[in-house]
């Protein structure tokens, strides 16, 4: 197989919590194998294979070997890793016919749908949608913030959300975050949270 992508985001089964930077890769994996190592042509391990996407002819993902490195040390000794940061929100990838339908200038970024009461983004203010709305056949909850940017870096979607969060923050950490809310951009200083 051949890694046929790379930063993308799966959802984990157990919590529906983001999984960030995975490698997508074409190399057969079936459901038993979950856990054993990706390995590149000199036979070093790349990553560790998590999930194969049914129906979808072989497409596989691993966690990268880095991620796994930065985890490790924990989940030997305490059994658990819980150095996850978490936001508190759910949204939408940004679109041109998302932009169009909700009248704003900005065609990227992640429309925050919901935000958890009492999490994060809900502490400092950020806001999530209000009414749903039809949008290319699917309803959207539209009416949130639009996240484009943390620490000053450019956030076009989940995965670049996702990545930014679990490889350059911590829980407790205080991030700024770039929104759009009603056409306006403003920055929102947010305390990160642990993933429950």
């Amino acid at each position: 197989g051949v890694v046929s992508a790379l930063g993308r985001t799966i959802t984990e089964e157990t919590g529906g919590y983001p999984i960030a930077n995975v490698i997508q890769t074409t190399a057969p994996l079936n459901p038993g194998n979950s856990g054993g190592p990706l390995l590149n042509l000199q036979g070093q391990v790349v990553g560790i294979t998590t999930a194969i996407v049914s129906n979808s002819q072989g497409l596989g993902f691993a966690i990268p070997s880095n991620t796994i490195l930065r985890e490790i040390s924990s989940l030997v000794t305490t059994g658990s890793y819980n150095r996850h940061p978490w936001l508190g929100a759910t949204g939408v990838d940004m679109t041109y016919e998302i932009a169009k339908a909700i009248g704003v200038n900005v065609t990227y970024g992640w429309l925050i749908t919901q935000v958890t009461s009492g999490g994060p983004a809900a502490n400092a203010g950020l806001r999530g949608g209000t009414k749903q709305v039809l949008i290319a056949g699917e309803y959207i909850t539209v009416g949130g913030d639009i996240i484009i940017a943390i620490n000053g870096t450019r956030i076009t979607n989940i995965d670049a959300l996702s990545t930014y969060l679990e490889e350059n923050t911590l829980p407790g950490q205080i991030i700024e975050i770039t929104i759009v809310r009603e056409n306006q951009i403003m920055n929102v200083a947010v305390t990160l949270g642990t993933r429950p």
